[in-house]
């Protein structure tokens, strides 16, 4: 009888183990995907609803033509308004007036030219532009999603009233896992619930702010919530160090670029290079059909996109905090280094930065470099910069632009 009953414990303790382990497995995030932070286009920043099937195919052929394909962009993304209604049974439509052709089509169409398809959907019972949200159809939606083929959901928080976020982003999370397809998880939830504590294990990327809008330093007011300047969302969360929180599979987004939408040169240039060393996920908002030479010379800037690429994945830091003078820093795989000096302000800056005189210590990662001890080569990644830390850096640096440097332990 004591053997008997031994048996029954131990099998039960095996089918508790069991399913303990599947009840981990199901929570888990598509793995396999967002390791390094997203490289893409979004829809919205240039089109906002007036969105269709014939604009997102332009899209696709024009991501390959225009070299960014080449350069590491993969995802092309639908944001809000492709939907139409529910059915009987609850499933998701596309608009048929704007995707005739379905979604899967489309699906199979930016798949044929080596690219990915993401869509957009929304936590509440409505997304933000008053389409049928995902609220109560998260694992029906899901399957939708995986069964038309789809790499990328971007997850909005409108119209969510008494819901709270981790578990309303979880139950997606789990969901797009159940439908068996690598789709990556993008938390659009604005950073209001400070989304960096919760959901390094729910989302591959979460929002740190409300929306970007195209201008250099300024707050756009929609009435009840407002969109934000590039220094602006630079600025936000500079005090809570959120590089803490981010690393392979998980990272800061500063929201889609506006790079090509109105800016001046340098400061399109400064964009791109601040999103590349704070490992924010590339994804472009302009229409990549018509953008200028400008435009993709500054979106396809290898040097650049390999900040934001580098294998150890760790945030840029910011360094120097003085006035006008901004200087990130942001190590690198391979004892390799990036500096970043950005000019905030509105007239020419004259920097004379002595190395020797700054050491740099990052307490996230236990790396320093003492530059009285140790010499780097440096090249500078938009202008043919070269030289060496022993002697101190001279730049005259244009109002709102940059100059980013790699350094290099010498031989």
């Amino acid at each position: 009888m004591p053997v008997k009953i031994m048996h029954k414990v131990t099998l039960m303790f095996g089918v508790f183990c069991l399913t303990l382990l599947s009840a981990i497995a199901s929570a888990e995030k598509s793995s396999g995907v967002g390791q390094m932070p997203a490289m893409g286009w979004n829809s919205w920043n240039t089109f906002d609803c007036d969105v269709d099937e014939t604009t997102i195919r332009e899209m696709a052929d024009a991501m390959v033509e225009s070299g960014m394909k080449e350069a590491g962009y993969e995802y092309i993304n639908i944001d809000d308004c492709w939907h139409g209604e529910r059915d009987t049974n609850g499933n998701i439509q596309v608009s048929k007036e704007h995707f005739p052709s379905g979604m899967k089509a489309l699906a199979d169409y930016v798949h044929s030219k080596g690219l990915k398809l993401g869509i957009y959907s929304d936590a509440g019972d409505t997304t933000c532009a008053g389409r049928p949200g995902s609220r109560g159809h998260e694992y029906q939606d899901a399957k939708t999603y995986a069964d038309w083929g789809i790499d990328y959901l971007k997850y909005d928080w409108c119209d969510t009233e008494n819901l709270n976020p981790e578990g309303a982003y979880t139950t997606m999370r789990d969901a797009l896992h159940a439908a068996e397809r690598p789709i990556l998880f993008s938390i659009c939830e604005w950073g209001d619930n400070q989304p960096w504590e919760w959901a390094t294990d729910i989302g591959h990327s979460w929002r740190i702010s409300g929306d970007i809008y195209p201008c250099w330093d300024c707050g756009y007011g929609w009435g009840s919530w407002s969109s934000w300047g590039v220094l602006k969302i630079l600025d936000m969360r500079k005090d809570l160090n959120l590089r803490q929180y981010a690393g392979p599979g998980r990272w800061n987004d500063m929201d889609m670029m506006e790079v090509g939408n109105g800016m001046t040169e340098a400061e399109d240039r400064s964009h791109f290079s601040l999103w590349a060393m704070l490992n924010s996920p590339l994804i472009a908002g302009n229409d990549l059909r018509t953008m200028s030479k400008q435009a993709r010379e500054i979106l396809t800037n290898q040097d650049i996109i390999a900040l934001n690429q580098d294998p150890a994945g760790v945030q840029a830091m910011r360094y120097i905090d003085a006035g006008d003078l901004n200087v990130f820093v942001k190590p690198l795989s391979n004892g390799e280094w990036a500096f970043l000096f950005l000019n905030r302000g509105d007239d020419i800056l004259t920097v004379n930065h002595d190395w020797q005189f700054n050491v740099v210590k990052d307490d996230l990662t236990g790396r320093s470099i003492d530059f009285n001890k140790a010499t780097f080569t440096y090249r500078g990644l938009w202008k043919n910069l070269k030289g060496n830390t022993q002697k101190p850096l001279q730049l005259s640096i244009p109002a709102h632009d940059v100059v980013v440097l790699r350094l290099k332990p010498a031989a």
